[in-house]
Formats: C-alpha cells, sequence, structure tokens
C-alpha cells in the first residue's frame, strides 16, 4: 500500500468537497478546482478530512492511490493559500513588464516576446528582472513558469536567462589556450 496514500486529506473549514461520478471538486475562498479520479481508486469525504482507498490490489491501483491523494491535497492547499513561482532574469538588458494577463518580455532577441498568461493566473513584476506567477492549480503555475523559462534557458557560461528564484546554475570554466 502506498505510505503517502493510507494519510487522509485535512479540510480546513473554510474548504468543501463535492465527490461524483469519477470526479472530485474543492471549494475554497480563491477558487474552485475539478479533478477526474481513476476507476482504481475511491474517495470518500469523512467529516472534515478526504481519505484515499485502492479499489483492487494491483500495484497500478497501489501507484494511484498515493497520487490521487497528492492530487487531492495540492487542490485544497491551492483553493486556501495559493500557489507561486519566482523567476528571475539575468542578463543586461532583459526585462519583464506585466500588463493585464500579458508577460513582455525583452530578452535579448530583435524582437519583443509577449506571453499571453491562461485563465486563472496571475502574473506581477516587482521589479524589471523579477516575474511572479500566481494562481490556485499547482499544475498550471509551474507550466506557465516552465513556458517563460523556456524562453531564455540560464547559459552555462555567463548564467544569463530567465531563472527559478531558487535555481542555481552552476558556471562553466571557458576554454584555455
Amino acid at each position: 500500500m502506498s505510505r503517502i496514500g493510507n494519510f487522509p486529506v485535512e479540510l480546513p473549514t473554510n474548504v468543501e468537497v463535492q465527490l461524483s461520478a469519477g470526479e472530485i471538486s474543492v471549494k475554497g475562498p480563491l477558487g474552485t478546482l475539478k479533478q477526474f479520479l481513476s476507476e482504481q481508486v475511491t474517495v470518500e469525504k469523512v467529516e472534515n478530512r478526504v481519505q484515499v482507498r485502492v479499489a483492487n490490489n494491483s500495484n497500478t491501483a497501489n501507484a494511484m492511490s498515493g497520487t490521487v491523494r497528492a492530487l487531492v491535497a495540492n487542490m485544497v492547499r491551492g483553493v486556501t493559500k495559493g500557489y507561486e513561482k519566482k523567476l528571475t532574469l539575468v542578463g543586461v538588458g532583459y526585462r519583464a513588464q506585466a500588463q493585464g494577463d500579458k508577460l513582455n518580455l525583452t530578452l535579448g532577441f530583435s524582437h519583443p516576446i509577449v506571453h499571453r498568461m491562461p485563465r486563472g493566473i496571475k502574473v506581477e513584476t516587482p521589479t524589471q528582472t523579477e516575474v511572479v506567477i500566481k494562481g490556485i492549480d499547482k499544475q498550471v503555475v509551474g507550466q506557465v513558469a516552465a513556458e517563460v523559462r523556456a524562453y531564455r534557458k540560464p547559459e552555462p557560461y555567463k548564467g544569463k536567462g530567465v531563472r527559478y528564484s531558487d535555481e542555481r546554475v552552476v558556471l562553466k570554466e571557458t576554454k584555455k589556450k
């Protein structure tokens, strides 16, 4: 049995969980998230907890119980606190500017890059070289941050590019004559 799948997910007082056929919906102060469930697990709400159980005794069902439990826990945290990813721009002339649901990036190309944010994602730029991506869905926040980072990944010689704020770039030594 999955060790993670054994633990119940505690529900805060301001979170509602709706279970229907093959789907779970979590509603909280920041919004609502929905997730489809596998047939290999059963999810039940007991008082202020959500418990995930294995439907059949197989390795894939065991793995899915831990996965579904983690997804439900992420949904509960997302609708109560939310998620955020911080990006840092390193390089001369590299700038970012948030305009509504768009992020304008100047990353040393001959043209500016405009990245449109999906629904439910907010972007802020506290300074010209910092980008903060916020939302309630952990997967979407991480995906948007990865897409923005992919425009100019940190290069290994000078470290220029877009990186996560907690990312550490190991610089290579240049070629000697």
